[in-house]
């Protein structure tokens, strides 16, 4: 069986020491901004554009960036984390669809969500804090607790 595999960005974004998730509709689980790259964007331009879609907040994105330039290469934020993820499983253990995700943290000055038209409402979303990851990680994925944290922590050393 063949796998597809589509090129996704996500965003934990961090206001005020607390992460935003929401309890995505389709997937059933609790989850940070993000969504599918396009053709034409790179995966740092797609996770701000999620980001201001699904929240309406514009973010820093806290990524390193190498020094690497020349007449034909610059360099582009870097992802915080590379993830394979699987997407729909089948019983007998095959994996039919996969996102490699770009995963960023953004720092905002701002805890008003404001969603454009056709996205969850700012009310599905909730501001969680590291105590508060903690706390609800029977209902939250572990990946999202654990870079949750981290991205709290990230956008609060710098």
């Amino acid at each position: 069986m063949e796998t597809t595999r589509h090129f996704v960005a996500t965003v934990y974004v961090v206001s005020d020491g607390a992460v935003a998730l929401h309890e995505h509709d389709k997937l059933g689980m609790w989850l940070p901004a993000g969504g599918h790259v396009d053709r034409d964007e790179l995966p740092h331009e797609a996770a701000l554009r999620e980001t201001r879609e699904e929240l309406g907040l514009d973010v820093d994105l806290v990524a390193p960036r190498e020094r690497v330039e020349s007449e034909t290469v610059r360099s582009i934020p870097q992802p915080q984390h590379f993830l394979l993820e699987d997407i729909n499983v089948h019983e007998n253990g095959d994996v039919g669809h996969q996102h490699v995700d770009f995963v960023f943290y953004g720092a905002s000055d701002s805890r008003e969500i404001d969603p454009g038209p056709g996205e969850q409402p700012a009310g599905d979303w909730t501001w969680f804090t590291p105590a508060e990851l903690d706390e609800r990680a029977g209902e939250l994925p572990d990946d999202v607790v654990e870079v949750g944290k981290q991205a709290v922590a990230a956008v609060e050393d710098r």
